[in-house]
């Protein structure tokens, strides 16, 4: 290997460096630079964040970091001349012009100096833009290795950004509007009482607390949570709570119901009794609204927490209610993909089957409101590549807003795993009661406990709930 193979690194001593010698490097500015300059630096000023603050400005638009471009300086050095082995002393700098995104930016040092006393090597700094303008200018003094170093690059990894705008304009959305009135059934622990004191701080809901007194007190004194000014309605134990907090629900006294403490169970059991729930003609099910990083939309996933082996009757209402939920968070037509392990049908695959049927129900117009699709791969469903390779022709293939999954085992392995695995937020809603349930649970962070709140709300605001019935309700 010679000194110009690309994949070594290497530096060049005091005794190699010459008054004159000078080295560069090139980048071109992106929006993901400035992100991670934020992230690494603590730096959010909204001259570098917040496009609208941004147009206000001096510049009129989203600039740089200025230390980005110094970064540029340091790269040279540390990289080039002198390279691995040199000591950074000190740095003058002087900001001439901004560097907006797309910018391209050539940073350059050149020696203008040698102290052979302590091998201090003085080098002029300059970084100059596509329009050759100097946009920052200094100098820089070092001290220079005395041994060699050559040394295999290490590869620089790949970063992804993980933004979590969507999430952010959904919870101002929901915001912009009236707390709805929210019954909490058995807030009993001490996260249980700060979610809702999160939501309802965040202007998204007015609590009325279900359970035992003394207990939620407690929780609220644990959590350091103030709850004087919420509703609290006094219920012996976590049954009668969920009981009384459907009630209040199903007599128009709330708008919204919430998990506490208890286990979901208990709280549904309620929910679908016959007599005193909160039933409709449609099935209730459960959907995920998933905010993936490195995803162009946001992903639904239903059902992940309430359909254990949905039928085919099931999977069309679960279908309509991610449809509803669909249109209430921006997507006038979603495209459905009804997933499955293959995008043929297969009479040996039940979930085939289902598909092909519940495509031909759209067809038909039994289901509106969205484009329907399958059965698909979850690869065919969410990537245009993979549903190329495979020659699959569809307006949902590639381009999914809402996977149907086969089962609850599958929906909620989908969803723990773009969590997980992917950094992806989950906010979570239940669906085709007669009004939205928020179901958090303590692993939830409080970005997706907020969104999911703000979910429920904007769906009771655009009352996409079915109607009330009381034929075939099915839970």
């Amino acid at each position: 290997m010679t000194m110009t193979d690309p994949a070594l690194i290497e530096n060049r001593t005091f005794d190699e460096i010459a008054i004159g010698d000078s080295a560069s490097l090139t980048r071109q500015l992106t929006a993901d630079d400035i992100q991670l300059f934020a992230a690494v630096s603590g730096d959010v000023n909204p001259a570098h964040m917040d496009p609208a603050y941004a147009e206000t400005d001096m510049f009129h638009r989203v600039i740089a970091h200025g230390m980005w471009g110094a970064g540029l300086i340091s790269a040279v050095l540390g990289t080039e001349l002198p390279g691995p082995g040199a000591i950074y002393l000190g740095q003058s700098l002087r900001f001439s012009r901004p560097v907006g995104v797309g910018d391209t930016v050539t940073a350059t040092v050149t020696v203008t100096a040698k102290k052979p006393e302590h091998h201090i090597v003085t080098l002029a700094c300059a970084c100059i833009n596509h329009n050759g303008e100097t946009v920052i200018s200094g100098e820089a003094e070092v001290k220079a290795p005395t041994e060699k170093v050559s040394r295999a690059r290490v590869p620089v990894p790949d970063v992804r950004i993980a933004r979590h705008d969507r999430f952010h304009a959904l919870v101002q959305g929901a915001a912009s509007g009236e707390p709805a009135v929210t019954a909490v059934a058995h807030p009993c622990s001490a996260d249980a009482v700060a979610a809702v004191a999160e939501a309802a701080e965040a202007g998204l809901i007015r609590p009325v607390l279900v359970g035992p007194a003394t207990k939620i007190q407690a929780a609220a004194e644990a959590a350091g949570v103030d709850i004087s000014a919420f509703r609290l309605i006094d219920a012996p134990h976590s049954h009668a709570a969920a009981a009384r907090a459907v009630e209040l629900v199903r007599a128009g006294e709330a708008a919204l119901l919430m998990k506490g403490s208890l286990h979901t169970d208990e709280l549904m059991a309620e929910v679908v009794h016959a007599d005193t729930g909160l039933r409709t003609e449609r099935r209730i099910s459960h959907a995920y609204v998933m905010d993936v990083p490195g995803h162009p939309r946001p992903l639904v996933i239903t059902d992940a927490a309430i359909n254990i082996t949905p039928t085919l009757e099931d999977k069309a209402d679960i279908a309509r209610n991610a449809i509803d939920l669909a249109h209430v968070i921006g997507i006038e037509r979603p495209n459905v993909a009804i997933v499955a392990a293959v995008e043929t049908v297969n009479p040996k695959m039940q979930a085939t089957l289902d598909a092909a049927a519940l495509c031909k129900m759209a067809d038909r117009g039994q289901i509106a409101g969205g484009v329907l699709d399958g059965p698909l791969a979850l690869d065919n469903a969410i990537s245009e590549a993979a549903a190329r390779e495979k020659g699959i022709v569809s307006p949902v293939a590639g381009q999914a807003d809402v996977l149907l999954v086969p089962d609850l085992e599958a929906g909620n392995i989908a969803a723990k795993q773009l969590t997980f695995l992917a950094g992806a937020d989950a906010a979570g809603v239940v669906l085709g009661a007669r009004a939205p349930i928020i179901l958090t649970s303590r692993a939830d962070s409080r970005r997706t406990r907020i969104a999911s709140c703000a979910l429920a709300v904007l769906l009771a605001r655009a009352d996409t709930k079915a109607a009330p019935g009381t034929g075939d309700a099915r839970a």
